[in-house]
Order: C-alpha cells, then sequence, then structure tokens
C-alpha cells in the first residue's frame, strides 16, 4: 500500500491537471510501441516499479520484460518493451526513467561494494542517508545490488549514538535508559550503540544489554582489535569513512555488518531512456 501512494502521489506530482504538451499534439486514440534504452554499464533496478506505475496509469499498456531487476546490463541492452496508448505511455515516462536511473545507481553502487568484500563474511548495509519519501525504493534498490538494509527509521531500531550518548550522561547510563524505555512502553527492537574508542567499547561491554555496536570512524587496525575484544558477544558494525577503497580492508578485520551512507546519498545515476520504436 505504502509504494502504491507513492506512485500515485508521483503521478499527482508530475501530471497535475493533464499532460499538456503530449495531449496537445497526440491523439488520445493514438498507440505506439517504446523501449526501455541502457545507455550506460551497470546493475539494472526498478524494472517491477516501472511495471506498477505503468499499469497505474493504464492496465491496458502491454509491457514485455526482457532483462529483470538485478541483472548486469550494459550499453544498448532494452530491458523492456511496452505498447499502448501513445497518451499513457509518454505520461509514465518520466517518473518511471526518475525511479529507474536513480535505483539502478543505488543498485550498481551497492554491487561494487558487496564484490569487494565477497572473500569475507560482512554484509554489506545502507543507511538513513535517504532521499525524503524516497527511503522505500532506494532501500529496494540496496537489495537488488545485494546489499542489506540497516533500520528503516527511527522506529525499528534503538540506536544510540555520539549525542545520545553525551546528552544521557554517558554509555551506561544511556543503555539503562534505552532498556528501561522498552519495558516501559513494552517494545520489542534491538538496540545498537556507537562507539568512539576502544575504552568506549569496553564501558559497554562492562554494561552489555544492547544487540550491536557499532564502531565509529575506527580505522582497520584498531577496528581489528575491537572485533577481537567483543570477541562475538555482540553483533558489530563498522562505520565511517569506509569507501570503494578500503572497504576490503575493513571487512578483513571479521566485522559483521559495514553500514555505507554514499550507497544512497552520493550514487550517480545510471543513465537510460525510453524511446519510441516502429
Amino acid at each position: 500500500m505504502e509504494l502504491i501512494e507513492f506512485i500515485r502521489e508521483s503521478i499527482k506530482e508530475d501530471v497535475g491537471p493533464g499532460d499538456y504538451s503530449s495531449m496537445s499534439c497526440i491523439s488520445a486514440s493514438a498507440k505506439s510501441k517504446a523501449r526501455l534504452l541502457v545507455k550506460d554499464d551497470g546493475i539494472i533496478a526498478g524494472v517491477e516499479l516501472a511495471m506498477l506505475i505503468m499499469q497505474e496509469i493504464d492496465s491496458e499498456l502491454e509491457i514485455t520484460v526482457l532483462i529483470n531487476d538485478g541483472s548486469v546490463v550494459k550499453k544498448g541492452d532494452i530491458v523492456f518493451t511496452v505498447s499502448g496508448k501513445s497518451l499513457s505511455i509518454l505520461k509514465a515516462e518520466r517518473l518511471l526513467l526518475n525511479c529507474m536511473q536513480r535505483m539502478s545507481g543505488i543498485a550498481t553502487t551497492t554491487t561494487a561494494y558487496v564484490e569487494k568484500i565477497k572473500h569475507t563474511s560482512a554484509r554489506i548495509l545502507d543507511t538513513r542517508k535517504t532521499t525524503p519519501l524516497n527511503r522505500y525504493i532506494e532501500k529496494w534498490a540496496v537489495r537488488i545490488g545485494g546489499g542489506h538494509n540497516h533500520r528503516f527509521g527511527l522506529y525499528d531500531m534503538i540506536m544510540i549514538k555520539d549525542n545520545h550518548v553525551d546528552f544521557a550522561g554517558g554509555i551506561a547510563a544511556a543503555i539503562n535508559a534505552a532498556n528501561r524505555f522498552l519495558s516501559e512502553n513494552n517494545l520489542s527492537i534491538p538496540i545498537e550503540i556507537e562507539t568512539r574508542s576502544i575504552a568506549e567499547v569496553e564501558q559497554v561491554l562492562q554494561t552489555g544489554k544492547v544487540q550491536r555496536i557499532m564502531l565509529d570512524n575506527f580505522n582497520p587496525e584498531v577496528m581489528r582489535d575491537a572485533v577481537s575484544i567483543i570477541n562475538h558477544r555482540y553483533e558489530t558494525e563498522a562505520s565511517g569513512g569506509i569507501i570503494l577503497d578500503n572497504v576490503a580492508a575493513y571487512a578483513e578485520t571479521g566485522v559483521d555488518y559495514i553500514s555505507i551512507g554514499a550507497l544512497t546519498h552520493s550514487v550517480r545515476s545510471l543513465d537510460l531512456s525510453l524511446k519510441a520504436f516502429k
């Protein structure tokens, strides 16, 4: 339902009272064919979403999928063809391209990170650094690219970060307060806490009552020490300063998860176009 609402609101934003450009020069009864062309090499994502967009606009559009989500694509590939009313195809064009180009860029970037660490057991996570109101589809694209989703929002995990620790009066105070809150509100969600040094890791271990420890802005050498100290008692997550060139070094420390904000906040969209054909 959330996805359909996103599609409807996006159509409303783009079309408004009508696609006057198309309506002014194309007959309402005209029919055409179009195909989605790939103009970049990468990972395709958003095909399933594009189908939903076109069906929402016109259930009579006929769509033939040639390449599925998650597939490797290269310049010149045709992902799908669509035939039906010309006005319907044109109405869907910009929205499906905007979504697919963004999603494919995210999937392509995610796959690059996943490939770098495939020789380890670490898993790549996204973050909440997403485009407002586009989080669902951007996190979907991360999964298509082989990554995993971190918490979806502020409500499905307690993540105690540096400001929480400082405002609460320390690590033990913050953890104890979080557990008390969960008990008082009859909530069952995991607790993760961010640490900034080995000393803070040791404070967390003394307190316990969390499910995951984030190791924030540690270099690989210090992270290896932290992972060893934690010794599988809690899940571990690396975060901060991690890029494609050094992600393997972090994964090789034995950390369980590596969160990468760049998967969604600074990717380059994959170049795609929807073109008419006979």
